[in-house]
Formats: C-alpha cells, structure tokens, sequence
C-alpha cells in the first residue's frame, strides 16, 4: 500500500471540510483534503447560502446593535419544547463567539452578502444571504485552498481512521494510507442518506426509506468515528420529512450565474438601484427552485393525490409521512378557482426564502412550467398530469362530503396542480460527541487523540434550528478545527 505522509487530513470536500483545510494551511501545515464525490460541494453546495451572525460588518453598515451574547440568547427561542434539554450550550456559546470572525473570514475571501434581514425570534436582523448564490462558498474557498498548496482530491472515498497506540494517526483510501503527523478531521455531513441499517440505528421508524436531499450524506464520518470508540448526539433529530417539488429538467437560471466577487457585488447593487419588476423574476428563479410549499396551501383548501388521484391523508396532519407510502412517494396539490386566486399576493404565498422574496402562483406559472398545471376542469387537469380523471373526481367529491373542519369544499375551475412533489430528509442533526475544541470524545467523554470533527459529522449535540446556523456552523466550526489540528501535537498528546 502506497504512504503518503501529510500534517493534516480533512474528511469531506464541502463547506465545512474546506473551510478546515484552508485554516489548517494557512498555519503553515500541509493538508490532503479527501472528496469522495467527483465535485466538491457537499450539502453546503446545495444550501440556499444564509448565515446567521451577530456584530458583522454587514449588521455595522445597516446600523443594526447585535453582541453575541444576545444571539446566544436568542438561538434557544427555536427550539420549542420538546428540544428544550437536548441543546449543548458549550458549543453554542463557541458557535456565536466566533461567528463574527467568521464572517470576517469569509468577507475577506471576496464572499458577497445582501443586507442581513430579520427572523423572528432573532431580535435584530442576522440572516445574511451570499450573493449570486451558495456556490460561491465552494469557488471562493477551494481557489484558497489551491493557492495554500491543499491537496485536493475528489473520487477518494475515505475508508477507516487509522490508529495507533490509541491515537488517529492517518486515513486509509483504496490502495493508500494517509498518513498525518498532527491530526484527522472529519468535515463528512450528516446521515440522512446513510443506509437504512444505519439510519435505523437513528432515526425514528417513520423515517424509513423517506430520501435525502444529499443523496452522499451517507454518515461516512459518524461511522468512522464510532468505529475507534465516539459516539454519535442527538441522532434522532432531522431537519423534515419536508415537502419539496421535484428538482427543475434542467439546471436553474440562478445557478448558472458565475460565483465570482465581482459579479456578486454587481448583483447586489443592482438589487439596491434596479426596480422590482426588473429584479423579481431574477429572484423568482431561486424562491420557486429551492424551496418548499407552503402548509397555507392546505390550510386554504388545497388537498393532496397521488399518481393514482387517490386522496391519502389529512393534508393538515404532517402528510408528509403520509406521502412517503405513496407510490414513488409522489403527490400533487390540487387547488380550485377560488383557493387558486388568493395565492397570487401576500399573505397567500406558495414558497419563500426569509428576507429574499415570496413566490406566488403566477411566479410558479412563469419560472416552473414542469410543475405547474391549469385547466378548466378535472378531466383536463388529470389529463395534464397523468393521473385517471374518475379517481380525482372521486377523491373530490369524497373530500367535499367528508370531515374538513373549517376548510373549504373543492369548487369550479379553473383547476391547479402543484406537482410532483416528493417528500424529503433535508439533513440530520446527528453529529459525533465533540468538545469546544472539536475534538472527538470517546464514550467515558475523553478526547480521541488526533480525532477532530466539525460541521454536521461534529455537531456534538448543538442545536442548529432556524435559518442560517447550520452554515454558520459549518464554517465555524472547520475554522476552528483546523485552526486546532494544526497545532495538535499527537506525539505529546
């Protein structure tokens, strides 16, 4: 077996494990980054791209007071109570210390953010969007990693840590040992597309077999790590099932534009000078993309079929379980004329991203014609959707007799169907047992000498609800690790 011999070894080609790479090499180390996938990315790469923080340049240049103190006061108000005692302190308290250099980091690698927006309970404005998009995270940070001298390798799947005397010494790949004088950091993601004998292990039951947004989010670091002797927090917590529509038949507007500064500062002076009509539709292109649909929908009247046109579920009590014993987990939401017609302005409202833009049927109508159909009857809509025209006039006519509650009865045309939609594990919360170090802890709560972790695969039990944190995380945290297995001395540890 072939040796190479490095200072560092990072896990994981996204966010986090570029953003470790980079901080481990600008201290001098050398660093091998492994990418299992052909590209770098990760769920950081395909995330809408906002982060929160506190005292940011950005909050500064709004005039907007905010301390860290008050965002670590603040981050609790998501939970809700039945997360109320399941949240790690410590590793909140690092995340909002240090997100403000963060930012700063990030800044000065040339990455562009809007203006930051509110999020309530946030008590000012913290969500900061980068601009053009997310993949401006991954551009901007492996070119740093090029010009350190990491070496980037993609299509290398890691395979175990290696250990010695107790101690993580090295990552085996096909036919090679990596070798790592100062330390092992695991930078892999979550588990939600772990096999299912793993997220089972996790997971609850009525997860089973429901996909992930990531579909290579597959636990490779939280099962390397239980492997030599950690242990995996909170691993039953997941961001979903969520209701999302189907992923456009070719890529979208808005990810095609470059993710260089020059043109993301272009891009956010023209969302200061252009009028909306001008800037909506760009915009349109990322809200009716990404996101998923509103509850509203149901809440108004809006009811769920299937590939059959079979009603299966009571749309207002979670359907997305519900929607993964479907065939092919495939639905469609079905609105009238009258339900149809409040969804064109707010607070009738299809999909969002907090503090970019709000999307509404007619945005659908323009920017998501594969997914959205009218006709002026139910024959012609199940014709256009490819579902048997009885069984949906069958499921409307039972849904109108039956119990609905205060929501109204199906009526007359002109018929939309939303569609299809699938439900999806958009990322888990499951991340090994870490210190405020990043070290990973063995089950009696001490370090793994040489073993670091962050980003999803080094959560540590910290809970990241509400917008922007996770990302937040990420970065954080691989700053930190790096920063951490850079001057880790495993010979004296």
């Amino acid at each position: 077996m072939r040796r190479t011999v490095t200072d560092v070894v990072v896990v994981g080609g996204g966010g986090t494990g570029l953003m470790t790479a980079l901080s481990a090499a600008r201290l001098g180390r050398a660093v091998v980054l492994l990418e299992k996938n052909p590209k770098l990315g990760g769920t950081s790469g395909m995330s809408v791209g906002s982060i929160s923080s506190s005292a940011t340049q950005q909050q500064r240049a709004a005039g907007i007071e905010d301390t860290p103190d008050a965002h670590f006061e603040d981050m609790p108000k998501f939970h809700g109570p039945h997360l109320a005692n399941r949240d790690n302190p410590a590793l909140r308290r690092l995340l909002v210390d240090n997100m403000p250099e963060t930012m700063r980091f990030l800044s000065d690698l040339g990455l562009v953010f809007m203006n930051p927006v509110p999020e309530p309970p946030h008590r000012v404005p913290r969500l900061h969007q980068v601009l053009p998009h997310s993949g401006a995270y991954i551009h901007l940070l492996s070119r740093a990693c090029r010009k350190e001298g990491v070496d980037i390798r993609t299509s290398s799947p890691a395979r175990r840590i290696v250990m010695e005397a107790g101690r993580a010494v090295g990552v085996e790949i096909d036919g090679e040992l990596i070798s790592a004088r100062r330390g092992v950091v695991l930078a892999s993601g979550d588990i939600s597309a772990a096999p299912e004998e793993y997220r089972s292990r996790h997971l609850p039951p009525a997860m089973g077999g429901i996909a992930a947004i990531n579909r290579t989010s597959t636990g490779d670091g939280q099962k390397m790590g239980e492997a030599v002797g950690a242990s995996v927090v909170n691993g039953d917590i997941a961001w979903g099932p969520e209701i999302r529509f189907v992923a456009p038949p070719t890529a979208s507007f808005i990810t095609r534009l470059p993710p260089v500064t020059a043109f993301a500062r272009l891009v956010k002076a023209m969302m200061g000078l252009l009028p909306q009509s001008v800037l909506r539709p760009f915009l349109m292109s990322f809200v009716t993309t990404y996101l998923a649909p509103s509850h509203g929908l149901f809440r108004e009247g809006g009811i769920l079929v299937n590939k059959q046109g079979e009603r299966f579920c009571d749309e207002l009590n979670q359907p997305h379980y519900a929607m993964a014993q479907q065939p092919d987990h495939v639905a469609y939401i079905l609105l009238d004329g009258a339900t149809a017609a409040k969804f064109v302005e707010w607070p009738h409202f299809v999909s969002t991203a907090p503090g970019v833009a709000y999307a509404y049927l007619p945005d659908y109508e323009r920017n998501r014609r594969d997914i959205c159909f009218k006709a002026d009857t139910l024959d012609g809509l199940a014709a256009k959707i490819g579902v048997p025209a009885a069984a949906l006039k069958r499921s409307v006519e039972a849904y109108n007799a039956g119990e609905r509650g205060e929501r109204p009865a199906l009526g007359a045309g002109p018929y939309v169907a939303l569609g299809p939609a699938k439900p999806w594990i958009v990322f888990t919360e499951g991340g090994l047992n870490v210190n405020a170090s990043l070290q990973v802890l063995d089950k009696q709560e001490k370090p793994i000498p040489g073993l670091f972790a962050a980003g999803s695969a080094g959560q540590g039990g910290v809970l990241l609800e509400g917008h922007g944190h996770h990302l937040g995380w990420a970065f954080t945290s691989g700053r930190i690790a790096g920063r951490n297995a850079a001057f880790n001395d495993i010979a004296a540890s």
